[in-house]
Order: structure tokens, then C-alpha cells, then sequence
């Protein structure tokens, strides 16, 4: 094993995470290995499913829809962070990011792709740590040396604009000063970090940037600065998530009253936990409507949503998928639950939404979704309805005994999990933080993840 101050010269490069982590932190790469094993088989399964007998040993395409609390997943993935970044030794804001993208890499591998909250819990965290990163704690000497800095600078940019423009350097020749003003430097090579940052910039110039052995710039200079207060800082902000996390629910429920209204006709789709204490929250503030629930074929996840409703009292009608058009011109309101919004305002749902969306804008009809904030993905549905899904087996839809048929064996079966909804089918998200209409989203994003983060585990 290495000495404390060698363990992180190694932490230079995502893929070496998990080498990283199995030589100098054996307890939390095992807490790793034990997470990606879960993970892989399935087995984050919810509060209420996890107590039954047998619930591990269903079908493998039922317990990927509908066995799996999502927050709690999120919650576990949290917990497995804090306690890798806790107490391994990483020194810099640059080493703890690379290793939270190693981690977002290894999960991604290993299932995380399927369950997009991973990926974005891990992206709100690195976003923390640039943000804490970013106030840099100032020094005594730290006048002096900004003062230093800025002569130097100013000197140096002085210098560029003579070369490159003829003229002494002045408030308006600095103002009107363009990039293709400035000579690049020669042997300043261009990485991803500052094609961001436009390389081709004053700024750039001034030699403030870092770059990589190879040649690529990864995070700004003081990233790599020794911060004692950081991982305090990073750690509080973790506990935070975990805090909004527990409130999840909560925070969402408060808001039912406001959509769901006395007498309203509520259609909803298959089984959801969101959906469900949604709207149990509007009927325990004295609320009186009436819910109609599509079945959601091939799993049904309807009818143990529909039964949960109606043991709480509430006015419940189960239909058939199919039934969906006829009935939406009675219907008020449409609630779908989601596996993940879109950075467009895009919606991934249980497959079979996206023809209850359809049905609802034909009858103008307000499509609202529920979900928490962690649902919140960074990713534009440039694979239409592909973005996000998986095919899984259709074992749900016709039984193997009956492809011996035939006719039936040249038929093409396919079981997609999730639809895409596009955002001009969706009138309000509805999040623990508030609702929002889709054409908002792109603002929050700016406001949970950091751009450069936005693809770290693709």
C-alpha cells in the first residue's frame, strides 16, 4: 500500500478509480463492488415489495418497472458516495472529480445507465464540488499577489495588443478588443476544458489555465489547489441532498391541492409511488374526484395502483389501455409519472404513456407529470424513442409454448419499457421544488449540473 501523500498522484484518471480504489481503500472499494453486484441483479426493490416473499424472484422485465423504488436507489447511491469520498484521500477539488467520475463511470457500466437518477445525483454532486471549489478562500497575502497578477496581465495583454494591432494599450483598445485580435501562443495545445472556456480568448492567453500530461486542460488552476475546508464543505452539501431526499414526497404533496380540484375526473398510468401518494395527499385535504387508471399492459401495474387507491377511499376505475381515447373526453386531467425529464422538457415514461399523452392533446386535456427534482436528466431525446429505453423480454406479451406456431414465428415481437413524450404533449412538471412548464428545464439544468458534466458517463 502507498503512503498517504502518493495514494492521490495516481487519482489522475477515471478509468484508474477503481485500481485506486481496491489499493489504498479496500472497505470502500468493496462497499463499490457490493453497490455494481445489487445493481446489476436488480435488487434495489422497494419498501413495500422488499418484505414480500418471493420478491426477488420474479420476472426480471416486472421487477425492472415496477419493483423498484427510484428514490430509494437514489438515496443508496448518495450514501455510497459519501461514504467513498469520505474518508479516501483525495487532496484537491480536481482528484475528488475525477474520482466521482470514475464512480459515475463504474455504475454507468454496471446498470446505471438504466436508472438515469445515478448518473444525475453524481452530476449534482461534482456541481457542488466546483461550486464550493469556486470560493477560494483568500490568504493574508492575497492582495498582494492579485495585485501582482494583474500587472502581470495587464502587461502581458499590453503586450499582445501591440503586436497584433499596432496601438499602446488603452481602456477603449481593451474593451474593443477582439479574440482574432490576439496572436494564439504557438505551442499551446487545445483540450476539452478550454475549448469550453473559447482557448481562443484574452484570457486564455494569460497562461492562467492547466493542462494535463496530455496535453489537455481538465479543470481551472485553482482546482488543483490544496483546500483543508473542501471536503467539510462537499460533505455538508451531501447532507443536504439527503435531507431533500427524505422530504421528497412531502415537498410534492403540498401542491396536490393546488391541481387536483373537487370533482375533477383524474386519469392516470400504471403503477406509480409518486403518482399514488399524490394523489392520496389531495383526498386526505377532504378533496372528492374520481380516478381512472390504464392497466399499463403487459406488467398491469394499474391494478395494484388502482387497489391502493380505492383502500384509501378514493373513487377508482380500472380500464383497459385500449379504452384510453373513448374515455379521455370525460377526463379533466391527465397525471403521468416519469422516469426521467428531458433537458428539452421531454418525458420518459412507462411505455403505453405516450399514446395516453396522444389522447389527451387530442381532447385538449392538461397533461401533468409528477416527479422529484433528481429525475432531472441533462440528456436532448436525439434517439427519439430510444432515448433512455431498453427492450426487454417478450415473455410478458406472448408465451415462448406458442412460437412453435407458424405464422406467430415469423412475427417480430418487441417490448419497449419506456415511451418518450415530447415536450409540445406536456403542460406542467409538477417537482418537489414547484411546477414548472417544460420549456423551463433548460434553466434548471443551469442551475443543478455544471455543462461540462452534462456527458461524464456516456
Amino acid at each position: 500500500m502507498t503512503s498517504d501523500t502518493a495514494a492521490p498522484s495516481n487519482l489522475e484518471d477515471p478509468s484508474n478509480v477503481r485500481r485506486w480504489l481496491q489499493t489504498n481503500h479496500p472497505k470502500q472499494f468493496a462497499l463499490l463492488d457490493n453497490f455494481e453486484i445489487e445493481l446489476r441483479l436488480g435488487r434495489f426493490s422497494s419498501t413495500r415489495d422488499a418484505s414480500k416473499p418471493g420478491a426477488h424472484q420474479g420476472s426480471a422485465s416486472s421487477r425492472y418497472q415496477y419493483g423498484r423504488d427510484r428514490r430509494l436507489i437514489t438515496t443508496r447511491t448518495v450514501e455510497l458516495v459519501r461514504a467513498i469520498i469520505g474518508p479516501t484521500r483525495w487532496k484537491t477539488a480536481a482528484q475528488l472529480l475525477t474520482l466521482l467520475r470514475g464512480l459515475g463511470n463504474e455504475l454507468h457500466a454496471a446498470g446505471g445507465y438504466r436508472e438515469p437518477a445515478i448518473g444525475n445525483v453524481l452530476r449534482r454532486i461534482m456541481y457542488a464540488v466546483r461550486d464550493e471549489a469556486d470560493h477560494v478562500v483568500p490568504s493574508q497575502s492575497s492582495g498582494v499577489d492579485d495585485m501582482e497578477k494583474i500587472d502581470e496581465l495587464t502587461e502581458h495583454v499590453s503586450s499582445k495588443l501591440r503586436v497584433s494591432t499596432g496601438k499602446e494599450l488603452s481602456l477603449a483598445s481593451m474593451l474593443w478588443a477582439h479574440p482574432q485580435h490576439v496572436t494564439k501562443h504557438s505551442r499551446q495545445p487545445s483540450g476539452d476544458y478550454n475549448d469550453r472556456l473559447r482557448s481562443d480568448s484574452m484570457g486564455s492567453e494569460s497562461g492562467i489555465d492547466c493542462w494535463d500530461a496530455n496535453g489537455s486542460n481538465i479543470y481551472p488552476p485553482h482546482f488543483y489547489s490544496r483546500r483543508d475546508d473542501l471536503r467539510q464543505s462537499v460533505m455538508e452539501a451531501i447532507q443536504e441532498m439527503m435531507s431533500e431526499l427524505e422530504d421528497l414526497h412531502k415537498n410534492i404533496n403540498e401542491q396536490a391541492t393546488q391541481h387536483i380540484h373537487a370533482g375533477e375526473i383524474i386519469l392516470t398510468y400504471a403503477l406509480s409511488k409518486t403518482v399514488e401518494l399524490f394523489l392520496k395527499a389531495a383526498a386526505a385535504k377532504k378533496r372528492k374526484f374520481q380516478v381512472i387508471v390504464c392497466e399499463g399492459a403487459p406488467h398491469f401495474g394499474g391494478h395494484q395502483m388502482a387497489k391502493s387507491l380505492a383502500e384509501a377511499g378514493i373513487d377508482t376505475t380500472v380500464i383497459h389501455d385500449a379504452a384510453t381515447f373513448a374515455i379521455m373526453a370525460r377526463v379533466n386531467k391527465v397525471l403521468l409519472p416519469a422516469h426521467a425529464v428531458l433537458a428539452n422538457g421531454g418525458l420518459i415514461a412507462p411505455s403505453g404513456s405516450n399514446m395516453v399523452a396522444l389522447a389527451a392533446k387530442q381532447n385538449s386535456v392538461p397533461v401533468v407529470t409528477v416527479a422529484g427534482m433528481f429525475k432531472l436528466c441533462p440528456m436532448y431525446p436525439h434517439e427519439g424513442q430510444n432515448t433512455l429505453n431498453d427492450l426487454i423480454s417478450p415473455s410478458s406479451i406472448l408465451d415462448y409454448s406458442l412460437m412453435g406456431d407458424p405464422v406467430l414465428s415469423e412475427v417480430e415481437l418487441v417490448n419497449p419499457v419506456h415511451d418518450y413524450i415530447p415536450p409540445q404533449l406536456i403542460d406542467l412538471h409538477v417537482t418537489n421544488i414547484g411546477g414548472f412548464q417544460p420549456s423551463y428545464i433548460y434553466r434548471l439544468l443551469a442551475e443543478y449540473y455544471h455543462s461540462d458534466d452534462w456527458e461524464a458517463f456516456e
